[in-house]
């Protein structure tokens, strides 16, 4: 029946609906099942996926190469977010292009549009680095994850389906994702997750034989590595091993991935580790300092490479938004200007030197003190945790890598009178 307007109502037969039909449907309240408070409400710290150890201080201000907590205790920052904060806390650059970024208005546009900071930056990476192009993420481990999609379907373009494994280096780190995770050599990370990415194998980078064997032309899509291993122990390859496996991955058309997620960006003394080699690998992953504190990643590429890839192949809702790129524009333009990174290098070999002298002077408990620039570590006989703890109550934090080794990593513009500071606090410190 169709009501046109005005019409009445007609209320229903009560007499023809069925008993059930006229019942309540009103449900009786539920029994109230007792559980304990979450213990967020009293511990705001239990909010937090407990999948990390923080200690009990909670830092609430940064200064420079300091981080400051609650009770205003100031710390000598030589972690600087594990790489991230190149430029330290508060930098004038960073907050100058954050402000710039938010007076625009635009913040997100998403990778549907063409926006300028994204674009400018693409062109700058590529200048630096010899590469052409760029496609930006969120994180390290992200980069990775692209890098190897990349790669595989790049190799499997040249040589079918069977090119696809990847070789990676033993004592690498390249991230904690499904693929990232799958080419880190981390047992106890990976052990959980199992089974991971198929198709990955693991070389010691010092036996020519094993590497020579893994690098099959018919199999392999892609070598990743780090140039200088960071969780790894701040284990540094060598210029001529990094040529031999360049001209190794030429000849077999192997796309070689360089990993500088956290040696890249003026860490070593030059914007990309890579760089003294005198080699251009065919992707390049990037991310911990490119925007000065704000998350993002780039993964760079050859012509070659970007060419096979097509619109859907690949994507990402944030990553190279504007206000990231826009800081990362800034902190590039600081980090490669060649007087900034000629101080890193002298700032990298005062450090080096100071750590050595307390090697000297302590050699039943400093095994070794090795690095580059403004990343360098020092590996203990005994485990370094404890090490690490009676440091970070003296007012210095470090972050370890691997079970001997303290790794420092202070801001590139950390100052000579805080280099020599930390170095006394972390000889005080030792057992």
């Amino acid at each position: 029946m169709t009501l046109q307007a005005g019409s009445p109502v007609t209320q229903p037969d009560t007499d023809s609906i069925s008993p059930l039909e006229t019942e309540s449907t009103t449900l009786p309240e539920p029994e109230a099942v007792p559980h304990p408070a979450p213990r967020s409400a009293t511990d705001p710290r239990a909010a937090l996926l407990g999948v990390y150890r923080p200690p009990d201080i909670l830092f609430v201000r940064g200064e420079g190469t300091e981080l400051i907590d609650e009770a205003g205790r100031r710390y000598l920052d030589f972690t600087s977010g594990i790489g991230v904060n190149a430029l330290g806390h508060g930098h004038p650059v960073v907050s100058g292009a954050i402000e710039c970024a938010l007076a625009s208005g635009l913040l997100h546009a998403s990778n549907l549009f063409r926006t300028a900071p994204a674009e400018e930056l693409a062109v700058a990476l590529a200048r630096h680095s010899g590469l052409d192009r760029a496609f930006f993420c969120n994180s390290g481990a992200e980069s990775v994850e692209g890098a190897i999609k990349f790669a595989r379907k790049w190799a499997r373009s040249t040589g079918g389906e069977d090119k696809h494994r990847i070789v990676a280096f033993r004592g690498g780190f390249h991230g904690r994702l499904g693929a990232s995770l799958a080419v880190t050599d981390r047992p106890d990370y990976r052990k959980p997750f199992e089974p991971l990415m198929p198709g990955v194998d693991f070389v010691d980078p010092l036996d020519r034989e094993a590497l020579d064997e893994a690098l099959d032309p018919d199999r392999t899509a892609a070598l990743i590595l780090e140039p200088l291993q960071g969780e790894g122990g701040i284990r540094i390859f060598s210029d001529d091993l990094l040529r031999d496996v360049r001209a190794l991955t030429l000849d077999r058309g192997i796309a070689l991935i360089l990993d500088e997620v956290q040696c890249g960006l003026g860490r070593t003394g030059t914007l990309f580790a890579f760089q003294p080699s005198g080699i251009r690998p065919d992707i390049l992953c990037l991310a911990k300092p490119l925007a000065g504190g704000l998350p993002m990643g780039a993964v760079l590429l050859t012509e070659e490479v970007a060419e096979v890839m097509v619109p859907g192949d690949h994507g990402t809702t944030f990553g190279g938004g504007v206000l990231a790129s826009t800081v990362a524009l800034s902190v590039l333009k600081t980090i490669s200007d060649p007087a900034f990174l000629t101080e890193v290098a002298r700032k990298g070999e005062l450090l080096g030197s100071l750590l050595e002298k307390v090697r000297a002077s302590r050699p039943a408990v400093v095994r070794e003190v090795r690095g580059k620039g403004l990343i360098r570590g020092i590996e203990l006989v005994e485990a370094a945790a404890d090490t690490v703890t009676r440091v970070r109550e003296a007012g210095l934090l470090t972050v370890p890598a691997g079970t001997h080794v303290i790794r420092f990593l202070p801001p590139l513009t950390v100052s000579d009178a805080e280099i020599r500071r930390a170095v006394e606090i972390l000889e005080a410190g030792l057992p």
